[in-house]
C-alpha cells in the first residue's frame, strides 16, 4: 500500500518521520514550495521540526495535490481542520477507493463536523475507508524519538492494523480501535480543555486547581461523546484520558500556551500572531459549543461554555474562572 502525507507542520513531519522508519517510499505533499526545495536539498523541513533529517530517497515531494492523491492509496491529512476545505477545494483528482485517515483535532469551519464526518458526508466515503490517528503523542517527542503512544482508529481493523505497523517503530507504540467518531471528538475536545488549563496557568491558579478541572474536563468529555455518539467506550484509556493529560500539562502543548497568554491577558489576535502557530482549540471551542447547543437533550458542559465566554463572548477570564470553579467538583 502507497502512503501519502498532506500537511506541512509539525505533526505532518512527524508521520513522515514515523513511516520512512518501515517503508521505501512516502508521498508527502505541502503547498509552500520554498519548504519543499529546502527538504530537497538539506533533508529537513526548514520550518517545523528542523532537527528531523530525511533520506530523500524514500520521499516524492509535491506541491501538487492532484498528484499527491493519485499517487497513494491511503492517504494521512495533517492539515489544520480551519484549511482543510481550502485545500481540498484545489482537489480534482477522485477520492474513489482511497482511505483517508485525520490526524487532524478539530472540526472543519464549513461543515461543523469532526474530520471524519466531513469525508463521509461530503465526499461519500464509506467509514471502512475513514480513520483516526491520536495520541497520547507530541510532534516534538516524536523528534526526540522518546517513547510515544498512538491509537489507530477505524471499523475495518484489517486496514487499521496496517496503519499501526506502518507506524510502529522502537520508540512508538501503537493500538487500535474502532471508536471512530468517539476517538475524534475526544482530540478535538481536549484542545478545548487544554486552553482551559493554560488559562488557568496564565490567572495563577495552581496544581490543585489544575488536578480538579482535568479531573471535570474527563468527566465533562464522557457527556459529550456519550450525547453525539453512544456507544460502550472505556474514557480512561490513553486514546481519551492520557491524549487529555499530555495536552493539558505539556511544554510542547501549542493549546496550553494559547491559554497561558490569553490568561496572562493577551487578546486571541495577539497571542495567536506571537505563537505563529495554530491552536485548533480555538477553532473547536466554538464547533463544540454550537454543537452542543444543538443536542436534544442537554449536556452539561461548564469548562466548554467557559472557554466559549472568554475566546468569543470577549469575557474577561478572570471572572469567567472564578465562577467556573465554583461549579467543578
Amino acid at each position: 500500500m502507497r502512503f501519502a502525507v498532506l500537511g506541512g507542520g509539525s505533526w505532518a513531519t512527524a508521520i513522515v518521520k514515523m513511516l520512512c522508519e518501515n517503508l521505501s517510499e512516502v508521498c508527502w505533499y505541502m503547498r509552500n514550495t520554498d519548504a519543499l526545495e529546502h527538504i530537497r536539498e538539506h533533508g529537513h523541513n526548514p520550518n517545523y521540526l528542523s532537527s528531523v533529517t530525511f533520506d530523500t530517497s524514500r520521499l516524492h515531494l509535491t506541491s501538487d495535490l492532484d498528484e499527491a492523491v493519485t499517487r497513494a492509496d491511503l492517504l494521512i491529512f495533517a492539515i489544520p481542520s480551519a484549511f482543510l476545505e481550502t485545500e481540498l477545494s484545489k482537489l480534482t483528482a477522485s477520492l474513489e477507493g482511497k482511505a483517508v485517515f485525520s490526524a487532524i483535532k478539530g472540526i472543519v469551519p464549513e461543515s461543523g463536523l469532526i474530520v471524519g464526518e466531513h469525508f463521509h458526508q461530503k465526499y461519500d466515503l464509506p467509514y471502512d475507508r475513514i480513520g483516526v490517528i491520536t495520541g497520547p503523542c507530541h510532534a516534538e517527542e516524536v523528534a526526540l524519538e522518546k517513547l510515544s503512544y498512538l491509537t489507530i482508529a477505524c471499523s475495518n481493523k484489517d486496514r487499521a492494523n496496517q496503519v499501526a505497523r506502518a507506524l510502529s517503530s522502537s520508540y512508538i507504540k501503537t493500538k487500535v480501535s474502532s471508536d471512530i467518531i468517539g476517538s475524534e471528538y475526544a482530540a478535538m475536545l481536549k484542545n478545548i480543555y487544554a486552553i482551559a488549563a493554560g488559562i488557568a496557568h496564565g490567572l495563577g491558579y495552581g496544581d490543585n486547581f489544575q488536578a480538579v478541572l482535568m479531573s471535570n474536563a474527563i468527566r465533562e468529555m464522557k457527556r459529550y461523546t456519550k450525547r453525539r455518539y453512544n456507544i460502550d467506550r472505556n474514557i480512561n484509556r490513553s486514546a481519551y484520558l492520557g491524549d487529555l493529560l499530555v495536552t493539558g500539562y505539556s511544554i510542547f502543548s501549542r493549546n496550553r500556551m494559547f491559554g497561558n497568554m490569553i490568561g496572562k491577558g493577551y487578546t486571541v489576535k495577539s497571542a495567536m500572531m506571537e505563537m505563529n502557530m495554530v491552536a485548533e482549540g480555538y477553532y473547536a471551542a466554538k464547533s463544540a459549543y454550537e454543537i452542543k447547543e444543538g443536542f436534544e437533550k442537554k449536556v452539561k458542559t461548564p469548562i466548554i461554555d467557559a472557554v466559549y465566554k472568554v475566546l468569543y463572548q470577549g469575557r474577561n477570564p478572570k471572572a469567567v474562572f472564578r465562577d467556573l470553579a465554583d461549579q467543578l467538583s
